[in-house]
């Protein structure tokens, strides 16, 4: 990793990058591809039993790579202050209003406060710090639309694992996560995921995420990137670059979700329009075909689905949510602008939960810390969307597309559960931030070649064939 980040270093004056310049790239670091893989993959509540809730795999991997980028910046292995795009100042409010809250907390401003809720505060920092090592590594990492490919398809291939896994657990009732803790010593199940719940007839299943609404909501955040990947991927037969299509598409179905289903409706709104005009047809083909082969493999599925979301309040999840609000006004008065602190909100009562994310931002870290969450969310998803409209290349194009699609359900999805105190949830969103912040500087190169976040790179063997792929996959696609 150090290595990786040493290659793309120089002093801040020397020229930015033409776009032959970008195109040289020694590839993505073994630890980024492990984090990107393990994101989805590995089981956020099965952690490391001296860690905590904080020793799940992604989390310490993410936390490694800010270890390695933070090192590399203070021996001056590259400029800290490079590939500068506007997810990364959304970060940084975020994480400047955590750390305010978190100093408000232990300084006693926010009033008394017991072990758990000090213990609760390092907890819920530890994960901000990991999604900003994930965003900056993201960044900073992928330079080439080929990067972009293979960091895209560790991902995937982790949200594949999880798609079967919610599979075999749809279809058997029985659960595969089981049968990896023995192989994981010490390891240790904390008891916080539900992997399975009901909704009507059928089970509503978690894959290897923490509860099914969280399996809903990230397989809608990662779809249109999935697309993209079908779409312009050469790295492997086209059934299997579809294949994390159709395993993300059935998991959001499978989680029998009214989240989920507002998820891909978002996405779909926003990803559709950027897709090449063949790709386009198809979707909107596909898409009637799917609900009605839905209709007929599973019966009752479609009903289940539409009773879900036209209950309103006669559904109790819904009025739960809905009574929270009295609640959280009571509670944000008391100290309205740093909050209580962050992550310290552990109600005794379950109705007492808020199942809401811009309550709970409000709740534990004030009126600065929702605004925060809101630059946070908005910033990264209009300037994602902003560098799709100019783009001139349709891998491009669809690539910020799908960075705004997953952002845009975040936070659509963030109003329906607390979303960032589920870990997956919580470092995809970084990831997004981050890949974003690529395709907007790659979009801005091919705006304006003359200028760019980083200056020029030793070229690999390798990077020859870049331009020939790039050519290659448009050319298939259009197609």
């Amino acid at each position: 990793m150090t290595a990786r980040m040493a290659v793309t270093s120089a002093p801040t004056s020397v020229p930015g990058p033409t776009l032959q310049d970008l195109r040289r790239s020694p590839g993505v670091p073994v630890l980024l591809r492990l984090q990107l893989f393990t994101l989805v993959a590995c089981p956020s509540y099965l952690v490391l039993v001296p860690a905590g809730a904080s020793g799940a795999v992604p989390q310490l991997l993410a936390l490694a790579v800010l270890g390695m980028w933070v090192t590399a910046a203070l021996f001056g292995r590259f400029d800290a202050w490079q590939f500068r795009h506007p997810g990364r100042v959304a970060m940084l409010v975020w994480v400047v209003a955590a750390c305010l809250s978190y100093a408000a907390l232990f300084a006693g401003l926010s009033g008394a406060s017991t072990v758990a809720d000090r213990s609760a505060a390092d907890r819920w920092m530890l994960l901000v710090l990991a999604g900003v090592g994930i965003t900056l590594a993201v960044t900073q990492c992928l330079l080439t639309k080929e990067d972009v490919r293979r960091a895209v398809g560790w991902l995937l291939a982790g949200a594949s694992v999880c798609g079967i896994v919610a599979t075999i657990q749809f279809t058997t009732l029985a659960n595969p996560v089981e049968t990896l803790e023995p192989f994981m010593a010490g390891f240790e199940d904390n008891g916080s995921g539900t992997p399975f719940m009901e909704r009507g007839a059928f089970p509503r299943v978690a894959g290897t995420t923490m509860h099914p609404i969280e399996l809903g909501i990230v397989s809608s955040m990662l779809l249109p990137l999935s697309v993209w990947w079908a779409l312009f991927s050469t790295q492997s037969r086209r059934w299997l670059r579809w294949t994390p299509t159709m395993l993300l598409l059935f998991s959001s179905v499978f989680t029998v979700s009214r989240s989920a289903m507002i998820g891909l409706v978002v996405a779909a709104i926003v990803m559709i329009p950027y897709l090449p005009v063949l790709a386009r047809r198809w979707a909107l083909v596909i898409a009637p075909v799917f609900v009605v082969g839905l209709f007929v493999a599973i019966p009752g599925m479609v009903s289940t689905l539409l009773g879900a979301a036209t209950a309103g309040n006669a559904d109790p999840s819904i009025s739960a949510r809905t009574d929270d609000y009295p609640l959280a006004w009571t509670v944000l008065v008391q100290r309205p602008w740093l909050g209580h602190g962050p992550g310290t909100w552990m109600p005794r009562s379950a109705f007492d939960i808020f199942d809401n994310q811009y309550l709970f931002s409000a709740v534990t870290m004030g009126v600065v810390g929702l605004l925060a969450l809101l630059v946070y969310l908005l910033v990264p998803a209009f300037t994602s969307l902003l560098a799709a409209r100019h783009a001139k290349d349709p891998e491009l194009r669809l690539l910020a597309a799908s960075c705004a699609a997953a952002m845009f359900v975040a936070v659509v999805a963030s109003g329906t559960f607390d979303s960032f105190s589920f870990q997956t949830f919580a470092l995809l969103v970084p990831f997004f931030v981050g890949l974003g912040g690529t395709s907007w500087l790659l979009i801005k190169q091919t705006v304006s070649p003359k200028t760019g976040p980083a200056p020029a790179r030793p070229v690999p063997a390798d990077s020859q064939t870049d331009s020939q792929t790039d050519s290659q996959t448009n050319s298939q696609t259009q197609g």
